[in-house]
């Protein structure tokens, strides 16, 4: 078996192979994938990560493929990272590698991977931060995230993006109470899709007119850019939307406590992941914890007391 080290001399040489295997190991949470990234990260922090959220039929898909190809065009290197629901059988993805954005198939310079939700809540993988890390070492110019869908938990985006873009269209019920699930806050930029339809005139006023309502963050008011990704119309201005936001943020003196803030959530989150882990660690966990369920569904036991057992346990274990 590859040494870590060959294997990472192989990522950053941009072999396709040996990317898709790290990406399989990092979904896995197999034990080598840990040892590559540790070995991978000192070459990291160059490539601009972008989140393309938005609810199911935006056109989220149809816009990373043309915003991958904008890029192409200005000789930049892509990753594409489309996170998918799980299929309730295989626990895959359920669309596979993006059968919409094929065009890029045969395009070495870019590389996509659809991920599995695998019931990870907030729209991304668990191993999505990682594998945006490897494509990064892979020497990525951009790394496209497209989420599952947007809501209440889609916010973990902001966590991982440099730039989240938000997708809206006309015509999707009540447009005003849409603007209200969230949305306002995560957005670094919004893209009014589908700007051909019946409406769209009327909801960009008021979409707008919130935006001007929302108090700016780090100095930035969020633009609105309209689209017809089909027609791969205002896909340029989109481009240079996500350049003005990069360029806003690298020009201003907290750039980096912005980057400390970002890598603080997700050392909290690893933190978090290794604690659970610890936690239902041994051969009897799942039994213990279905012991634990029992009790506090029949109220025998607060599940206050339930988990102070199972984290005591644990540290039992520990210890042994």
């Amino acid at each position: 078996m590859i040494s870590p080290k060959g294997w990472a001399g192989q990522i950053r040489g941009g072999d396709v192979l040996s990317i898709s295997r790290a990406l399989t190991a990092i979904e896995d949470r197999a034990p080598e994938a840990e040892d590559l990234l540790r070995e991978l990260f000192p070459g990291t922090g160059r490539a601009y990560r972008v989140g393309i959220t938005g609810a199911p039929g935006t056109g989220k898909s149809t816009l990373v493929d043309r915003l991958a190809g904008h890029y192409r065009r200005e000789h930049l290197q892509v990753g594409i990272l489309a996170v998918d629901p799980s299929s309730p059988f295989t626990g895959g993805a359920i669309l596979g590698d993006r059968v919409r954005m094929q065009g890029h198939a045969q395009d070495e310079g870019v590389f996509i991977r659809s991920m599995a939700t695998r019931g990870f809540l907030g729209g991304l993988a668990q191993a999505t931060a990682d594998a945006a890390l490897l494509l990064d070492a892979a020497g990525k110019d951009f790394v496209l995230v497209e989420t599952v869908g947007v809501g209440q938990g889609e916010v973990d985006i902001v966590r991982l993006a440099d730039c989240t873009v938000v997708v809206l269209i006309p015509g999707m019920g009540d447009d005003v109470q849409n603007l209200k699930a969230g949305v306002m806050e995560i957005g670094d930029v919004f893209v009014l899709n589908k700007a051909d339809r019946p409406g769209a005139e009327r909801f960009e006023q008021q979409l707008r007119a919130i935006l001007g309502l929302v108090p700016e963050r780090d100095g930035w008011r969020p633009p609105v850019v309209r689209t017809i990704a089909t027609e791969n119309a205002g896909i340029r201005e989109l481009a240079a939307a996500i350049e003005a936001f990069r360029k806003h943020h690298e020009s201003r003196a907290d750039q980096t406590s912005r980057d400390i803030r970002l890598w603080k959530e997700r050392l909290l989150q690893l933190l978090s992941q290794r604690l659970l882990e610890r936690a239902m660690e041994g051969a009897d966990s799942v039994s213990r914890l279905e012991e634990a369920a029992k009790q506090v569904a029949a109220r025998e036991c607060d599940p206050y007391t339930a988990v102070e057992r199972l984290l005591e346990k644990s540290r039992r274990n520990g210890a042994a």
